[in-house]
């Protein structure tokens, strides 16, 4: 399997667009496939870059409904009309920073090969979407600030509209996720009530960037938490994105070599 991060923060590659966003390229034997979009035509341009081709692109999984995830999706649809576009029922509706708009743009809604599905969906023996995620455990402290809008009124994210991907390749599971906003071991929990065991990989952002300042001793207790209980677990993680570097950092002290960085341009090794 090839992974290649074609959109993130920070890059590896001088050439390749950085941006507050995430977009993840994946060959397995079956798909070529997008995990998320980023939040402009960077996909585009670090594709050509990277020799990568879009038009080749079978399915496109948007793990949840914020901007910075599918904002490249309008751009991709240019260039690829057949690409099928997973998304959860509720990833549409209308989310907010603040009194800021962060959700998807509407016009990706009139998009004919969009499946707006809900709950899990298998969709083949290689690709599996779950969501339904319930625990709290560490959850991530910059939901705070997120709403979503409900008949009318804005009221706390529940993130109900994020999901998560697996893939089963060569005996080996990846789990993939765009921001954890659930909390990465929420996600993990959910997964083991599926598959009954743990990941080999995971590859997310864990919702843990902080912008108005320095963590508050709350933050750090959930992010070093959070890394003591990852470090117990027999799989590697890649991250980065909304981590940000100081939370990176934090727990890549715990983790070590358990905990490796995504950047745009660069080819996930193992």
């Amino acid at each position: 399997m090839r992974i290649v991060t074609l959109v993130e923060n920070s890059r590896a590659n001088e050439d390749c667009i950085a941006e507050h966003g995430l977009c993840i390229y994946i060959e397995t034997e079956k798909h070529r496939l997008l995990l998320d979009s980023g939040q402009t035509d960077a996909v585009i341009k670090n594709a050509q870059i990277l020799g990568i081709d879009l038009t080749a692109i079978d399915t496109v999984i948007l793990s949840h409904g914020h901007y910075d995830h599918s904002g490249g999706i309008m751009p991709f649809s240019q260039i690829n009309k057949t690409a099928r576009i997973f998304m959860q029922k509720s990833a549409p509706e209308p989310h907010f920073n603040g009194e800021r708009y962060i959700g998807i743009d509407k016009d990706i809604l009139g998009l004919p090969n969009v499946s707006l599905i809900e709950g899990d969906v298998q969709l083949d023996d290689e690709l599996f979407l779950f969501s339904g995620i319930t625990g709290r455990r560490c959850y991530p402290q910059g939901n705070k600030k997120l709403t979503c809008e409900k008949d009318g009124m804005k009221v706390p994210d529940d993130f109900v509209h994020e999901q998560c991907l697996v893939i089963t390749q060569s005996g080996k599971h990846w789990l993939l996720s765009g921001c954890a906003h659930n909390g990465i071991l929420n996600i993990l929990d959910r997964y083991k009530e599926i598959f009954g065991n743990v990941p080999d990989y995971v590859l997310s952002g864990f919702h843990m960037m902080k912008n108005d300042g320095e963590h508050t001793d709350e933050e750090k207790a959930v992010i070093i938490q959070t890394a003591k209980e990852l470090v117990k677990l027999d799989t590697i993680f890649f991250s980065g994105h909304c981590t940000g570097i100081p939370a990176f950092e934090m727990m890549k002290e715990v983790m070590g070599d358990k905990l490796r960085a995504l950047h745009s341009g660069e080819e996930v090794s193992l």
